[in-house]
């Protein structure tokens, strides 16, 4: 048993490690040096869960940071915004995250939506002038998760892990266990994954304009 257990992590490690691709597109034109600050108003599509959403904001927040630009502390957005009673569903439309923008003070506001997020993910990216709600940059970006084989990962050291514990006699109920346990537990947002996203992230932001104050 051990030999399979290995053999399936070694399978898992090598395939989670995936690749990335993006591209982006500014508007021809526009003065990026005018913008002092930018708020990431929502993170849209299947990803589920606040401490996910807010994590994948922080990595285009560091993106940002490294353009040049002055990026609004999340916790400030959502409090802001869950006062004035916004809908997630409302930030993906450009006027309102526009309008959502103007509460915030802010002349550009940035909304991201991944519309897949399975072993494959796609993320897109759009920032919104406030002024007249028209996209200023916008980008795409895709590549692999990991999320599946993190899944099979943490399956197969829960197995291991309640084959261990459950004695020569359980061995096979303690598998049992232990894989359903760390099944559940791969599941969760983990390291590799977080960093395939930020590795998106980049890749997207790549030609985001550098703002260079006047």
């Amino acid at each position: 048993m051990k030999t399979v257990v290995l053999n399936v992590l070694l399978i898992a490690v090598l395939f989670v490690i995936g690749c990335a691709k993006g591209e982006s597109y500014v508007q021809a034109g526009y003065d990026f040096s005018q913008l002092n600050k930018v708020a990431v108003v929502e993170v849209a599509g299947v990803v589920e869960g606040d401490t996910a959403k807010n994590q994948i904001a922080d990595f285009f927040g560091m993106e940002l940071l490294k353009k040049g630009y002055t990026v609004v502390e999340r916790a400030q957005v959502q409090a802001l915004l869950d006062e004035q009673k916004f809908q997630s569903s409302d930030l993906t439309r450009a006027d309102d995250a526009a309008r959502a923008g103007r509460i915030l003070n802010v002349p550009v506001v940035l909304v991201a939506n991944i519309p897949m997020y399975k072993e494959e993910m796609n993320m897109t990216a759009k920032m919104v002038n406030v002024e007249d709600a028209s996209i200023l940059w916008m980008g795409s970006a895709s590549g692999t998760t990991g999320k599946t084989l993190a899944t099979i990962f943490g399956a197969a050291a829960g197995a291991a892990a309640g084959a261990t514990v459950a004695g020569e006699g359980d061995q096979l109920v303690g598998g049992v266990i232990g894989g359903v346990l760390g099944g559940v537990a791969g599941n969760a947002l983990s390291p590799q994954q977080a960093e395939n996203l930020q590795k998106l992230t980049k890749k997207m932001c790549k030609s985001l304009p550098m703002r260079v104050p006047r």
